[in-house]
């Protein structure tokens, strides 16, 4: 069994305010995840004596016993909870700002996977050019986000950023720049009869069941893109719920009903067989640069950059 702490750190004077060492802070986290001070010289690459040494420093600094330490076991004391409780958020914080500041000094490096809802349009394929003008030693990696689940991706870590289609209005994701703002277009098989039209108005959808968005999208989402009621608060019927936006346009040729997309959406996907007819009276369709907020990085920042300067 150890005996009582020093009462004052090496290289230190009675009475002063002993300097912080991270590596001392370092191996009390380590030992107070393992309870053993042969794993936790293992994970640190150090000795065990160099392991109770670190500790001894750390105690004599605090004026008090962290770690209770027999023949049998290793436990924290009450304090020693406690030390670990407060420091272990306070040093991840610290080292997430050394990784930030170590990213900066070497440039955005890695790769970035951006994924997209719809239709990857001129705007977002101009920010990747910016982006990778400005940090050519990042790679990017660009994919579709499946219609019915817009923030799964981010969720997942399948990708780093998303341009999905607003609201956005998830607690643990940021929104960031917002921008191509569109007219809606309601895509209809060209039997339909509204495809004559040149445009119609919100209220005309009173009479055409929409395609929507399936779950995992949240109400709120699906909502915003199949509306239950025009503004002046006719009922729109329900149609088919769809995973896909393939799988909308071809109900859409089917005659199973109508589909609400943005006008660089519909011209992307035009075909011989759907009518796309501008809708007025709705709220343009918007996109968004979405990333989860506790992975935020500099590469993230970086292509949040460009993106703001190309929505202009």
């Amino acid at each position: 069994m150890s005996g009582p702490p020093p009462s004052t750190a090496p290289g230190t004077t009675p009475g002063a305010t002993p300097a912080l060492e991270l590596r001392e802070l370092e191996c009390f986290l380590v030992l107070a995840e393992e309870l053993h001070f042969g794993r936790t010289g293992e994970r640190l690459y150090v000795s065990q004596s160099r392991v109770s040494q670190l500790l001894r420093a750390l105690e004599s600094r605090i004026g008090a016993r962290l770690v209770d330490r027999t023949s049998r076991r290793v436990r924290l004391t009450p304090l020693g909870e406690e030390f670990r409780t407060s420091l272990r958020p306070a040093y991840d914080a610290l080292r997430a700002t050394v990784e930030r500041a170590r990213s900066a000094a070497r440039g955005i490096e890695g790769r970035l996977t951006i994924g997209f809802q719809g239709t990857a349009d001129d705007r977002i394929m101009r920010a990747i050019d910016a982006f990778h003008r400005r940090h050519p030693g990042c790679a990017t990696e660009i994919v579709e986000i499946p219609l019915c689940d817009p923030f799964g991706a981010l969720r997942s870590g399948a990708v780093d950023v998303a341009v999905t289609l607003l609201p956005v209005t998830e607690p643990d994701l940021t929104l960031g720049p917002v921008f191509s703002a569109q007219q809606q277009t309601l895509a209809v098989s060209v039997r339909h009869p509204l495809a004559s039209r040149t445009a119609i108005a919100a209220e005309d959808l009173a009479g055409t069941p929409l395609i929507s968005p399936d779950g995992p999208a949240p109400a709120y989402w699906r909502a915003a893109h199949a509306p239950a009621t025009t503004p002046q608060g006719r009922p729109i019927p329900a149609g088919p719920k769809v995973s896909t936006l393939q799988e909308g346009l071809t109900l859409a040729a089917a005659g199973r009903g109508g589909m609400l997309l943005c006008r660089p959406t519909a011209d992307y996907h035009g075909r011989r067989d759907i009518v796309f007819v501008p809708v007025t009276g709705l709220p343009d369709s918007v996109l968004g640069l979405v990333h989860h907020t506790a992975r935020e990085t500099a590469r993230v920042r970086a292509f949040r950059t460009a993106v703001t300067e190309v929505a202009k």
